[in-house]
């Protein structure tokens, strides 16, 4: 018996320490429904979210409030209360944001007669009690509308007045951050390149439906980082299907080079990006099951080494030429590929171009009006070319391409591919087990 008890108490410990660090996925409503003399007692509330109808509802305790926890963010919702004896309120346009809570007071009136329903407009405030602490949510009216040129997640949340550079909130190291998608951790854990793994691009921004960036909470959810978090939910299906392609391009003559009349030499270099993508969604059963995919493709060729070798050992530093010869470079590889067998590669045309690729699907589940779930997959692939390590290298005779510089070159071979790769998953069950009592179950 001593055992079993042991053996359960480690098992809620866990338990426990799990839900302690889940991310924020949803949203919720409170309030308190009133008439002329206080509390209404056993009122009945439904929100309803329009796109998809899926409903919440619940009834007022002794006190006539109610709780609505683990909704769908977003909207726009549609709440009626209603009581015998009282005519119905309905309040419309409510749209909630992702981890708040939004407050909703309700004021019935005694029907005498027979009235029509009150309706209610909702106009959502920007300040509320229910903040726990420095927190920017971002929309996506706000994302589609921000001009972006790299369309990475790292762009919109520079609207956090908390944001610098990449990941970094309030100054501190961008590899501190905590970055989450549907409560499933997006950190580059490993290092050795962006804070966010995939290249720095890990889910497109065209998926993803709603930001929030805390820098000093109070909920312990809201957890592991330093500087600031940054939680992301994805987009869901609705009742209404809709598709849409897209592409993007930019290159180097959509910069200026001229400031004051002055030419700005190396303003144009070459920098070029092209994506390709779609998205579609809709629901499978109206009301209960809908899907959302997202799949996007994006080429950038880059320049990975400027230097080529020169034709007479002499170096032209401002013009990339290295002292190295064209001759010297062929000995040496003719020399090993006849002794060892080894292929150098060539020492005139260096690979360059980095290519993503991402695939997102998710669907939403209305199992019951008690019990909701929601999953989601995620596929990134990241690869670029990198120079090989320039730490061995003088500094003085370096410019910027590692072992390539006015004194020395390599072969293509000494260059290697850096290649991310990314599965990710979230399983999120959101249960409401009474009136007083949710729970969320997060598995990623």
């Amino acid at each position: 018996m001593v055992r079993r008890l042991r053996s359960l108490t480690v098992a809620l410990a866990l338990l426990l320490a799990t839900v302690v660090q889940a991310q924020v996925t949803t949203s919720s409503m409170s309030g308190r429904v009133t008439d002329a003399e206080g509390a209404v007692i056993g009122s009945t509330v439904i929100a309803t979210h329009e796109p998809s109808g899926t409903t919440y509802g619940t009834v007022t305790n002794m006190e006539g409030r109610f709780n609505l926890n683990g909704m769908r963010v977003g909207g726009p919702y549609t709440v009626e209360v209603s009581y015998i004896g009282y005519g119905t309120s309905t309040t419309t346009n409510i749209t909630l944001s992702l981890g708040e809570n939004y407050a909703l007071n309700v004021l019935l009136s005694e029907e005498a007669t027979s009235l029509d329903e009150i309706v209610v407009t909702a106009l959502r405030t920007k300040f509320t009690t229910e903040r726990t602490g420095a927190v920017t949510n971002i929309t996506n009216d706000q994302i589609v509308n921000l001009p972006t040129v790299n369309r990475s997640i790292m762009d919109v949340t520079r609207l956090s007045p908390y944001g610098g550079n990449g990941m970094s909130f309030g100054g501190t190291d961008g590899r501190t951050a905590n970055f989450t998608v549907d409560g499933a951790n997006f950190n580059n854990n490993f290092g050795l390149s962006d804070a966010l793994p995939g290249g720095g691009n890990p889910i497109s921004i065209e998926a993803i439906e709603e930001l929030q960036v805390v820098i000093a909470p109070y909920d312990v959810r809201q957890t592991n980082f330093i500087g600031g978090g940054v939680n992301a939910i994805t987009k869901s299906g609705t009742n209404t299907f809709r598709a849409s392609a897209y592409t993007y391009h930019r290159n180097e003559n959509m910069r200026g080079d001229v400031v004051k009349e002055q030419l700005i030499e190396g303003a144009r270099e070459r920098d070029r990006n092209t994506t390709y993508g779609f998205t579609v969604g809709g629901p499978i059963i109206k009301n209960k099951l809908f899907f959302f995919v997202n799949a996007e493709m994006a080429k950038t060729p880059t320049v990975v080494n400027r230097w080529r070798p020169s034709t007479n050992g002499v170096a032209v530093p401002e013009s990339y030429i290295s002292r190295t010869t064209e001759g010297d470079l062929k000995r040496v590889s003719d020399f090993v590929r006849n002794e060892y067998g080894y292929e150098t590669g060539s020492y005139t045309d260096f690979p360059a171009d980095e290519s993503n690729r991402k695939i997102l699907a998710r669907l939403d589940w209305n199992i019951t009006n008690q019990h909701r779930l929601a999953l989601r997959y995620n596929y990134t692939k990241n690869l670029a070319w990198r120079s090989p390590n320039a730490s061995s290298m003088d500094g003085g005779t370096r410019m910027s391409e590692a072992r390539m510089s006015q004194a020395s070159m390599s072969f293509a071979n000494s260059m290697y591919s850096q290649d991310n790769l990314v599965h990710s998953f979230s399983f999120d069950l959101n249960s409401r087990l009474s009136d007083n009592l949710s729970n969320q179950f997060l598995a990623t």
